[in-house]
């Protein structure tokens, strides 16, 4: 993987959050925590970067477990204001109204309930919404279109899964929360990594490879020491998203 100053990375990101709230004229952001990594450390910027008065920790939980109890402790950790907002009862009604929802449609409608709610107190606040997607899951497709990969603005969007874990253990994040399996909490027992189907951290040294250097896939999967196939499969889920990183077009006349 590239090698990073993370030491300067995290000064530019907080300088780049500072900068865009001045744009902006707003009085702060609001930042939605899970109790993963990404939304732990966005707020821990975002915290050092603007103060914590002016960071909201909005806490959406759709089942009650630990992730509550862990996007609780980055909040009270920070120091800063934080409201919890059970999401259950309002997707239950998008449930009731479609008629039924498999798993995975449910899991979008959670990630879009959210970010309505996120717009609808930072609307309220006068404030701007925090982003907490990495470049991981946005070249992969890894996130729900107009859902939690819509914001404002997105300190992580630049860095790669791997290097979010290293910003994080810089920042102080409790060691729980860089500890645990990244999930997504859209049903009891997910994990990123196993709705993927391969690790981060290979992940990483594929798309920086594919991405950043612009290497064939022979002579990645060769580096790496892997079948093509795996670099094939990753370079389908970068191509099959390619519709979630862009506005929708249309035909030109």
């Amino acid at each position: 993987m590239r090698e990073l100053d993370y030491g300067a990375v995290v000064e530019r990101i907080k300088e780049f959050i500072r900068e865009k709230v001045e744009e902006a004229g707003v009085g702060g952001v609001v930042v939605g925590v899970s109790g993963g990594i990404d939304s732990a450390t966005v707020a821990y910027l975002a915290a050092e970067a603007l103060g914590r008065e002016r960071v909201l920790g909005l806490i959406m939980p759709y089942y009650e477990n630990r992730d509550l109890d862990d996007a609780k402790l980055v909040c009270e950790s920070l120091g800063i204001d934080y409201k919890v907002v059970n999401i259950k009862p309002i997707v239950d009604e998008f449930e009731r109204a479609v008629g039924g929802l498999d798993t995975k449609s449910r899991g979008n409608v959670m990630a879009r309930t959210r970010m309505v709610l996120l717009y609808a107190h930072a609307n309220a606040m006068n404030r701007l919404v925090l982003g907490t997607s990495n470049r991981s899951e946005v070249l992969t497709g890894y996130f729900t279109k107009w859902g939690d990969g819509a914001s404002d603005y997105a300190p992580l969007i630049n860095l790669y899964k791997t290097e979010v874990w290293e910003i994080a253990k810089l920042l102080g994040v409790p060691e729980r929360i860089i500890e645990k399996k990244p999930s997504a909490g859209l049903w009891e027992g997910q994990t990123d990594e196993d709705e993927l189907g391969i690790s981060y951290r290979l992940l990483d040294e594929i798309l920086w490879r594919m991405i950043d250097l612009g290497k064939e896939k022979a002579e990645i999967a060769r580096e790496l020491g892997i079948d093509i196939e795996t670099v094939e499969y990753v370079e389908r889920l970068v191509k099959g998203s390619e519709h979630k990183r862009r506005l929708p077009v249309g035909p030109v006349f």
